[in-house]
C-alpha cells in the first residue's frame, strides 16, 4: 500500500513545508510545525469558472451594508457600532468564560427583532442548548438550532434557510470530508474557516465563530485563522470574579481599543453601564498604598484603584509582583524612584495590584503606580477624593497623555474633588467641578503628598 503524502504546516502563520524545520521561515517562531495530510481538491470544476469584471469605486453602493444592532450595547460598542452584514467574526476566550452565553443572548435579542438566526453547535445537544436558553430569558422569535459538524451539510442548511446571522460553536469541532486530518487540526481549522468565509461573503450572511484558546491565551489552531476573519474578539475575565471584559484585537470596521464590560449572573451576562463605579466598589478609605487612576479604554474613561504594598524583605533578593499591569514597567518605575528621589527600595518587597482584576497597560497609569508605592513606603494615606494620571519618564518627568479632558470629566462625574495630572495637559483643558493640579516631575508629587 502506498504511503499517503503529508506536509508540515506552521501553527502560527500557516507556512507550508515539505519537511519539518525547527524555525519557521515565515514568522521566525520555533517548534511550531505540525504534520498534516495533503488536502486533495477536485480539479474538474476549476475550468468552468468565469472571471468577474472589476468595478469602479464610485459605482459601489454601501446602503445595503448598514450595521445591525445586536441588542447588546456593550457588544455593539466593541464591534464599532453594530454588526456589519456579510462579516466573519471570531470570538475567543477561556473555557467557561461565557462565550456561548454571550452569543446566545445576542441571538435572543436578534430574533426578537424578527430576524432569522441559525445557531449551529458541535459540542452540545439540542436539549442542552434549550436548557441554557431558558435560563437566559424569553425568546419572542424562533431561533433555529442545528447540531452538526460537517461543513458541507452546514452550507446546505444555510443556503436552504438563508438566515441573517449564523453562530458556529465551535470552529475546532467542524470538519470537511476533503481533509483527512482530525477536527481541530491545522488543516481542518484553516479549511473550515475558509469555507465559512466564502459562505459569509457569497450569501451575505454574518457568521460568528467561537474559538477555544490555548494556555498562552491565543485561539487554538493556526494563527492564519485570525488573519482570515474580519473581526477578532477576546472574552476575558477571572473565573473567581463576576465581571467579564470583551476586547477587540482586530476589527476591519471599527476601533481595536474598545472594550465591553459585563457581569456574570445566574440569568446570564448583564451589561455594566458604568465600569468606573463598578471597579471602585468596596475601595478602602484612609489606607496607605491605595490611589485611584483615570484610564482610557478605547473612547471610554475608566477609573481604577491602584494598590501597592511595600515592606522590608527577609531575603537577599527582594520580591516584585505586579497584577493587572506590566511587571517590567513596575520595575522601571521603582528604579526611577530610587534614582530620582533617593528612596532605598532594594531591601523592600513590592507588590502592585490593579483592583478588580482588570488589566491596564497604558503609560497613563505610571503616576498612580508611583504615588501608591510612595504612599505605602511612607505609610501615608492619600486623600480619598484625589485622582491621578500621567506618564512617568526615566528622568522623573511627568509627560502628557491623550484624552486628558475626558479623564478629568469622568473623575468629576464620580465625585472626585482634585485631579493631579501632567502640567502639559493642564494648560489645555478646563473642567468644571474639579480642581486641576499640574505637576512636572515626581519631586513635586513627593513634596505635595508624602510628608
Amino acid at each position: 500500500m502506498a504511503k499517503s503524502k503529508a506536509v508540515f504546516f506552521c501553527k502560527e502563520c500557516g507556512f507550508e513545508s515539505a519537511k519539518w524545520v525547527g524555525q519557521c521561515p515565515g514568522c521566525k517562531q520555533w517548534d511550531t510545525f505540525v504534520e498534516e495530510p495533503v488536502v486533495k481538491k477536485s480539479t474538474s470544476s476549476s475550468k468552468s469558472r468565469i472571471a468577474r469584471e472589476p468595478e469602479t469605486l464610485s459605482s459601489i453602493k454601501t446602503e445595503d451594508n448598514v450595521r445591525v444592532s445586536s441588542g447588546i450595547g456593550e457588544l455593539d460598542r466593541v464591534l464599532g457600532g453594530g454588526i456589519v452584514p456579510a462579516s466573519l467574526v471570531l470570538v475567543g476566550g477561556d473555557p467557561g468564560i461565557g462565550k456561548s452565553t454571550l452569543l446566545l443572548q445576542m441571538c435572543r435579542e436578534i430574533v426578537n427583532q424578527t430576524k432569522q438566526v441559525l445557531y449551529i453547535s458541535g459540542e452540545e445537544s439540542l436539549s442542552q442548548i434549550k436548557m441554557r436558553a431558558e435560563r437566559l430569558g424569553v425568546f419572542h422569535g424562533e431561533l433555529l438550532l442545528l447540531c452538526e459538524t460537517d461543513l458541507d451539510l452546514i452550507e446546505d442548511s444555510i443556503q436552504k434557510h438563508k438566515p441573517d446571522i449564523v453562530v458556529i460553536d465551535s470552529i475546532q469541532t467542524m470538519f470537511k470530508d476533503e481533509v483527512s486530518s482530525a477536527p481541530g487540526s491545522v488543516s481542518q481549522v484553516r479549511e473550515a474557516t475558509a469555507a465559512l468565509m466564502r459562505i459569509a461573503k457569497g450569501l451575505g450572511v454574518t457568521v460568528f465563530i467561537i474559538g477555544h484558546v490555548t494556555k498562552e491565551g491565543m485561539v487554538a489552531g493556526p494563527r492564519v485563522l485570525e488573519h482570515m476573519v474580519d473581526t477578532v474578539l477576546y472574552f476575558e475575565g477571572d473565573n473567581h470574579a463576576s465581571y467579564r471584559v470583551l476586547r477587540a484585537v482586530k476589527n476591519r470596521f471599527g476601533s481595536t481599543n474598545e472594550i465591553g464590560v459585563f457581569e456574570m449572573r445566574n440569568t446570564g451576562l448583564v451589561e455594566v453601564k458604568n465600569p468606573s463605579e463598578y471597579m471602585l466598589k468596596g475601595r478602602p478609605e484612609g489606607e496607605s498604598g491605595s490611589v485611584v487612576a483615570a484610564s482610557i479604554e478605547g473612547t471610554r474613561p475608566i477609573l481604577v484603584e491602584v494598590q501597592a504594598l511595600v515592606c522590608r524583605t527577609n531575603f537577599n533578593m527582594p520580591r516584585r509582583t505586579a497584577a493587572g499591569t506590566d511587571y517590567n514597567r513596575v520595575n522601571l518605575l521603582m528604579a526611577v524612584l530610587e534614582k530620582r528621589l533617593g528612596i532605598q527600595l532594594a531591601d523592600c518587597d513590592a507588590y502592585v495590584n490593579v483592583a478588580g482584576g482588570i488589566r491596564i497597560t497604558e503609560p497613563a497609569l505610571d503616576l498612580a503606580v508611583v504615588s501608591a508605592i510612595l504612599s505605602s513606603y511612607k505609610n501615608v494615606a492619600l486623600d480619598n477624593r484625589t485622582i491621578l494620571f500621567g506618564e512617568v519618564g526615566l528622568t522623573g518627568e511627568i509627560r502628557a497623555v491623550n484624552m486628558a479632558e475626558q479623564r478629568a470629566i469622568e473623575a468629576a462625574k464620580m465625585g472626585f474633588e482634585t485631579c493631579i495630572l501632567p502640567q502639559a495637559n493642564k494648560e489645555h483643558i478646563k473642567v468644571q467641578g474639579i480642581q486641576l493640579i499640574g505637576v512636572k516631575n515626581i519631586q513635586e508629587v513627593m513634596r505635595m503628598y508624602i510628608k
